[in-house]
Parts: structure tokens; sequence; C-alpha cells
């Protein structure tokens, strides 16, 4: 027997206008007014400026200035280079390059919401008939299911600062999310565009980030086809599969044919892709379940709610599907040797499509510990950043402001009305959000998420508007690549150096610097990072670096006292 007993009342389903606005004020803070961020937004925006700026090979060989980054692979980089071609003149490289980000959230949300809605509008994933009538409809008890996997979508905490940033997992997660439209899509009618679509997806996927996951998904999706007794598995085979490798080995057959640099990103690129496959370790299984819990909140309660509930029926596509990509990606999780938060990225679609149909079933009182938890917690988030910010703006209280100038040295504190009016206007919006949660006590299916994802979003915009200009001093390399730049002759060749791919990044965009290519050997210029925590030496290895260099700078940000970097001129 179904678990679900609904009236038409609870599938009461959120306006369009609403759903977009919500989205667009997820995506917006982070995008808009500031630098590229250290670490992967830095390096990865570093491969789409490059390419921007460069010719054919730049396109086929991902690199930053000469730095090779043959790993994952380029397609979010050519989408992000596109961008910047098209509107880096009016919006500057940096946000051009996050355009690209933004188109990514959006497919990435919308495919959330219609694979539930395709999903939850089908016969066996319908509540019971009531007795005297009043259930909901197909139509709006799918509408209403995909409303609360896209408030869960939007409240995972994982999901928050990579999909701000130009990386390849943001374009990851979409195209995963996409994939399941695609074979929801497939598995519900056979219908062959669904199947050419589905292949595309996958060559996409593959060009994204590698092979690694796309051909452990598809053995998953045959594994369902036979599991359900379905015959869509000759469409997979005939049509999915084909189309997903000549997708993929059009970049392989390309750079075959130009060999960019008369080299070849081929064999680092399988490398990257054999090492994210090793056995289960400790610290891989240590990992998924220190930093899972919280990655995934709040969307796992429900969705380890909406398996248990639906154990009798877990033949049913609303359920299986999920299932079938989330056990996927929890076990490419566990075998991936390298701790990072993008192999627990793929696990947030298909966990936040299943979680919403935990929600009709969900008791009363586990729905109000979320909310409560929810309250507590965002309300007293918020609350310490109107108090650090205050702090910041007036000196009181001494101990938050000495605080905030500890965490960003040398950072001079100024009044913006426009962000401060976005902010308050932001943080009175939340509370009456909370007060018509609290005292209507509404019966809609998406009461459960609805502060969860809009106490998220409350914390991310206070973050991103009142700290915005304190994070851009801290972590950004403007302010540090001047104070390099004018140390470097302007008659120089080029630069040699050993520093990692976002400072690289960083000081080429910034500066405008010219560092070693491809085929450049003699630079009179060079740069080293060192770092103090690790005691590394700062001096020549005049084996790497054959001649006689002349010590002319050291400098590192004001707020990273172990990151430490020093030039050198060639005498």
């Amino acid at each position: 027997m179904k678990p679900v007993r609904l009236p038409a009342a609870a599938t009461i389903a959120l306006p369009r206008w609403g759903i977009l606005a919500l989205c667009l004020l997820y995506i917006l803070p982070g995008l808009i007014g500031r630098d590229p961020w250290k670490g992967d937004d830095a390096a990865s925006f570093g491969i789409m400026w490059t390419m921007a700026h460069g010719g054919l090979n730049d396109w086929l060989w991902p690199h930053i200035v000469g730095l090779p980054m043959p790993e994952e692979g380029p397609l979010a980089f050519w989408l992000g280079a596109i961008c910047i071609k098209l509107f880096g003149w009016l919006l500057g490289d940096a946000m051009a390059a996050r355009v690209a980000t933004g188109m990514f959230f959006m497919l990435g949300s919308v495919s959330v919401w219609y694979t539930t809605y395709l999903l939850g509008r089908r016969t066996e994933a319908q509540p019971l008939k009531l007795a005297f009538g009043g259930q909901p409809d197909a139509k709006d008890f799918g509408r209403t299911l995909a409303d609360g996997a896209l408030l869960i979508y939007l409240g995972c905490l994982g999901l928050l600062v990579r999909s701000h940033e130009t990386s390849a997992e943001a374009l990851q997660i979409s195209l995963i999310a996409y994939a399941l439209y695609g074979c929801a899509r497939l598995l519900d009618s056979s219908n062959k565009t669904s199947a050419l679509k589905l292949g595309l997806t996958l060559g996409l996927l593959v060009l994204t980030r590698g092979w690694v996951l796309p051909a452990a998904l598809s053995l998953c999706l045959i594994a369902l086809c036979f599991y359900r007794q379905q015959i869509q598995y000759q469409l997979l085979l005939k049509l999915t599969f084909p189309v997903a490798l000549i997708v993929a080995g059009s970049w392989l057959l390309a750079i075959a044919m130009v060999n960019p640099f008369d080299s070849s990103p081929y064999p680092a690129w399988m490398l990257w892709n054999s090492r994210q496959i090793d056995w289960p370790s400790v610290s891989s299984i240590t990992y998924f379940l220190k930093y899972g819990i919280w990655f995934a909140w709040p969307a796992w309660p429900f969705a380890a709610w909406a398996i248990y509930a639906w154990r009798k029926q877990e033949k049913a596509l609303h359920i299986s599907l999920p299932v079938t990509f989330l056990g996927c990606f929890i076990l490419l999780a566990l075998l991936n040797p390298f701790s990072e938060e993008g192999i627990l990225l793929p696990i947030l679609p298909p966990l936040a499509i299943l979680a919403a149909f935990g929600l009709p079933t969900m008791k009363r009182s586990a729905i109000n510990a979320v909310d409560w938890f929810a309250v507590m917690v965002l309300t007293g988030i918020a609350a310490l950043f109107w108090l650090y910010w205050i702090a910041l703006q007036t000196g009181w209280p001494a101990s938050a402001a000495k605080a905030m100038t500890r965490w960003a040295p040398g950072y001079e504190a100024s009044f913006n009305l426009f962000t401060f009016l976005i902010a308050l206007i932001a943080t009175i919006a939340w509370f009456a959000l909370v007060y018509w949660r609290i005292s209507r006590q509404p019966s809609v299916l998406w009461r459960a998420v609805v502060l969860s994802s809009g106490g998220v979003i409350l914390c991310w915009l206070l973050l991103l508007t009142l700290a915005l200009p304190m994070i851009n001093h801290r972590i950004s390399y403007a302010k540090l690549t001047e104070a390099l730049q004018a140390k470097i002759p302007q008659t120089y060749q080029c630069i040699d150096s050993n520093i990692g791919p976002s400072q690289r990044a960083s000081f080429a965009y910034f500066g405008h610097l010219h560092f070693a290519g491809f085929n450049e050997r003699s630079c009179d210029v060079l740069l080293l990072q060192s770092s103090q925590r690790l005691h590394q030496t700062s001096e020549v290895d005049t084996n790497t670096y054959p001649g006689k260099w002349e010590r002319v700078w050291d400098g590192h940000r004001a707020a990273d006292k172990d990151e430490l970097f020093t030039l050198y001129l060639k005498k």
C-alpha cells in the first residue's frame, strides 16, 4: 500500500515568479562585485581567461598562462571563455566568466524541478484516494513535490559555495541533474529523442570532469533497466552510449589532429581519471561520514525517510531512479582516495529529488524539529553577521572589532547604503517568513524545508553584501599584484615560477604579467612561492632555474602569514 494520503490543500504550489526570485536571490550574491577567490575559483577562471585571450591551441590544451592543467576536462572552461568573449567588454572578464556559472546553476535548478515533477505525477507516486474525495490532482501533486525538491536543493549547505565558483564542479552537478531529467523522460516514454539527449549529456559529463563518473553511471542505468524489467536498455546501448562516445571523442580527436604545443593533455588526463578509483580506505569512509552529514543537510534526513516510507514500492521509478544515481555516486565517493568536496557534490541532485518524496509522509514532530533547528542556527548566524558588521562600522563591541581586524589586517571599513538596504530588507523578509511559518502552520508539503532554504539564502546574502569588501581584501591578490608589478622591469621577457594555479591566474589577470609558456625557457624574471608553515625555503635551486639570480622583493597578503612570494631578477 502507498504510504501517502493527502488532501488537495496540501499541494498548493509556489508561484513561478516566486521560484525565479528565489533562485536569483540565491545565485546573484557571490557572482557580482567580487574578485576571483583563491583556490579552484581563481584557477578555473585562469584557464577560461587564457582561452579567451589565446588561440586554438589554448582551447584544446587547458592551461593557466603556460601552466598545464590537463585534469578534469575542457567543457566548463570553453563555456566560461565564450562568456568572456561575449560579455567581457561590458562586465569585465571575471564577472563575464561567472555568467557561465549562473547559467550552470539555473540549468541544475530547472532540471531538479522538472525531474521531480515528472516523477511526482506518475501513477505509482500518487497519494491514496480519500474516502470522500478531495485528493490532489496528479499535476498539482507533482508541482508541489517539485517545489519542495528545489527548496531542498537550494538549502543544501554543500552546494552554497561551489555553485558560485567558476569551476568544472559547478557544471558537473548541473549536468548530473539534467541526466536525471533525461533518464526520467527515457524510462517514462522510451523516446529516441530522450535517448539521444541523455547520450549528449553523458558525453558532456566526460568533457567536464572525466569518464569515471559517466562510465559508472552508465553501468548503473543498465542495471536499473534490468531491475525494473524495462526494455529501454536497448535504446541505451544503441543510441545513448554511442552518442556519448562520439561527443567525448570529439575533443580527443581534435587534440590528436592538431597536437597543440607539440604535445597532448591526453596522457595526463587519463592518469588523473585513473587515480579517481581505488579501494575504499578508512580515510575515505571517515571523510564521507564526517563531511557528508553537513554537506547534504537538510536533504539526507528527508531522503532517508523516503527510502524507509516507500520500502515496499522500491521498484517505483520515483524511488529507484534517484536511489540508483545516489548509490552510484556514494560508491564513487568511497572509492576516491582524494578527500575533497568535489566528490560529494554529485549526490546532491538525486538526494534532493528523493528527499521530496519523503515530505508527504514525514511526521509533524520531525518537520518541527528541522524547522526549529533552521530558525535557531541560521538566525544566530545572521545575527553574528550583523554584530560583526556593526563592530566594523562603529568599533563596538570592541572584542568583535578586534577579531575582524585580526581576520583582515589593513582593511578600512566603509558604508554602502545600497548593500545595507538589501541586507536589511532580506533580514526583515526572513522574520516575516518565520512568523508566517509559525503562526499559520500551513499544510503545504514544502513547509518543511522553506525555513532551511530561506535561512541559507539569508546568511549567504548577508555575507556577500555586508562582508564582501572585507572578503575581497582578505583573499584577493589584487593589492599584492600591484606591489609585485612595481618591482618587475618593463622590458622583461617572461616570468618563470613555481607558484600554484590560483596564484598564477590571479597575478596574470590583475597584473597582465607574462609567465613562461609551453615553449619558453630563457626567462629573466623568477617568482618563487614558499610556505613558512611547511618550512620551505625561498632560495633558488640553480639546477631547476639555471643562472645567477638577484633577490629584489618579498611579499605576501596581509591576512596570510604562511604564504610567501619572492621575486628574483637574472643578473
